[in-house]
């Protein structure tokens, strides 16, 4: 705990990183390791955080994609180092990711069966409150190759508070619109706020038009991270992914009239993650009172 809290200090003393990519308040990008530049950014700064950490699957095995058997190995960033270690990592991010997070605020992360239960003994661990766990149903996930075990058709998404005095933001009414006048339940389906109302939610994977710009490997639908913004953030609120990946987050938060903050160690996804935000940026043009409540 002393070396991690040392190792803040330095980086905030010496460490002034400019952003990798900015537009005006609205949108930032920073390049690096989430445990160097969190510790950058302003204390209880932050009103909502989503966080998709890696999963540590990246292991040597195969799985289904399009109908062909693929390899699950994504990069160094998603192998396992230990469960020892693996679980030291999350008690770091999440440690960090608390400090910049306004005591009303509330944090966001998914998982898998593989990461999921060390998240969450991790966020009670640092004294945070859990609200509700979230099961996310894919109908169109991969087939099981090897017939031995039930098909992998669910992520887990955790909603957490900063602590339990926090009085966190959830808009019921909007939930229970959308939910054709039932209240919104915590198995998700039917996300596409277009589509007719539904109270049980189901999403599939990102459409072919969400990866025109590039793919990520755990890309995640635009309709999901919209769903959990309108649910627990404010219009103007800011919003950070220490996770960003290609920037989902950012699109669903420019999307709805928030700004955003996310942060990548990889070059590549950050220019894929540019490229969507510019083009979700430029519809802006059309939607001039936005501009003027960013403003």
């Amino acid at each position: 705990m002393l070396f991690r809290l040392l190792r803040e200090v330095i980086i905030a003393v010496r460490m002034k990183k400019k952003p990798y990519y900015r537009k005006n308040d609205i949108v930032k990008l920073f390049e690096g390791d989430c445990l160097d530049i969190l510790p950058t950014l302003p204390k209880c700064s932050v009103d909502m955080i989503f966080a998709d950490p890696p999963y540590n699957l990246s292991n040597g095995g195969i799985t289904c994609h399009a109908g062909r058997m693929v390899s699950v190995n994504k990069g160094d960033w998603d192998k396992s180092n230990g469960i020892d270690k693996d679980h030291e990592f999350v008690i770091d991010w999440l440690t960090a990711c608390r400090r910049v997070l306004k005591d009303d605020g509330t944090i966001w992360v998914s998982g898998t069966m593989h990461k999921i239960y060390s998240i969450g003994f991790a966020l009670q661990q640092l004294g945070y409150k859990l609200l509700n766990d979230i099961s996310w149903f894919k109908p169109n996930a991969a087939p099981n190759l090897s017939c031995r075990y039930f098909t992998h058709s669910h992520e887990t998404l955790l909603w957490v508070a900063k602590s339990e005095n926090s009085k966190h933001k959830f808009d019921y009414q909007l939930m229970k619109q959308i939910a054709g006048g039932k209240q919104m339940r915590s198995l998700w389906k039917d996300i596409d706020v277009e589509d007719e109302p539904q109270d049980i939610w189901s999403i599939t994977t990102p459409t072919k038009t969400e990866k025109k710009f590039g793919k990520h490997p755990t890309q995640k639908p635009v309709a999901l991270l919209e769903r959990i913004i309108l649910a627990s953030t404010n219009s103007g609120d800011v919003i950070l992914d220490p996770f960003t990946g290609s920037s989902t987050t950012g699109v669903a938060a420019v999307r709805h009239n928030r700004r955003f903050i996310g942060i990548d160690n990889n070059t590549e996804y950050l220019e894929l993650s540019v490229k969507r935000l510019e083009e979700e940026l430029a519809k802006m043009n059309d939607r001039p009172k936005l501009i003027e409540e960013f403003a």
